[in-house]
């Protein structure tokens, strides 16, 4: 009997994409070759940036891209859809739309987990970290608020060095740097700085890669990736219940 399988929509980036895998492998409860799960990885690295077409600094629309990802993968009968870029979630409606095969929402998971973990009567400030596209799409924004939370964004000091984490570090040359990264968590949690957020929301897949690097469980931030494996694999092994 054929196992359910889900399929990932990967490659923006890849490395952030491998980051994804290694954890849902790690996150399995294996024991044997035959214990983990089953999926299809498409690492679809033609994806054009979605931050620039955002922002309407690029006519290359990456949709009809992934959209035709999302066919094959509802061709091929997977059971669930996993999106691993925070910023196309920009598109999720439009995913939705194509399949009724459900695709995971990445945003909304990390802000549900952010409420257990974070209650808003003692984290009211939730600081975004990730693309300025993202931002700009209201994805984080409209889950944060209707989970009734204040939305931080940060200055445009930080944002210029969030991005030069994101495409500078992670995506351009794979150098990691620990007080780079977290020198820009610490400020944006900075009660005497201009954000004094209570918690934070790793909002960008390439931050997540950085996260895995170097952990910090001292500090009040929700990993949406993380959450996303979570996710996966919990969903994932109930199908095979």
């Amino acid at each position: 009997m054929k196992r359910p399988f889900f399929a990932v929509l990967g490659g923006m980036g890849t490395l952030a994409t491998e980051s994804y895998i290694r954890l849902v492998n790690r996150a399995t409860h294996a024991h044997c070759d035959q214990d983990y799960l089953d999926y299809i990885v498409f690492n679809d690295s033609s994806v054009p940036d979605r931050t620039a077409y955002i922002l309407g600094e690029s006519d290359e629309n990456p949709f009809p891209v992934l959209a035709d990802d999302i066919e094959k993968a509802t061709a091929m009968g997977a059971s669930f859809i996993v999106l691993t870029c925070n910023t196309a979630h920009y598109f999720y409606d439009d995913f939705q739309a194509l399949t009724t095969v459900p695709i995971l929402h990445m945003p909304r998971g990390a802000v549900a987990r952010m409420a257990q973990r974070y209650p808003k009567d003692r984290f009211p400030r939730v600081g975004f970290l990730g693309t300025v596209g993202s931002r700009k799409s209201g994805v984080y924004k409209r889950a944060v608020e209707e989970a009734g939370y204040t939305f931080v964004e940060p200055t445009d000091e930080l944002q210029a060095r969030i991005t030069s984490l994101i495409y500078d570090d992670v995506k351009g040359s794979g150098e990691l740097n620990l007080e780079r990264y977290e020198s820009v968590l610490r400020d944006m949690l900075d009660p005497a700085g201009p954000c004094a957020c209570d918690t934070l929301i790793l909002g960008c897949t390439e931050l997540s890669v950085l996260n895995e690097a170097f952990p910090l469980p001292q500090l009040p931030v929700i990993d949406a990736q993380a959450v996303l494996v979570e996710d996966t694999v919990a969903r994932a092994e109930a199908l095979r219940a």
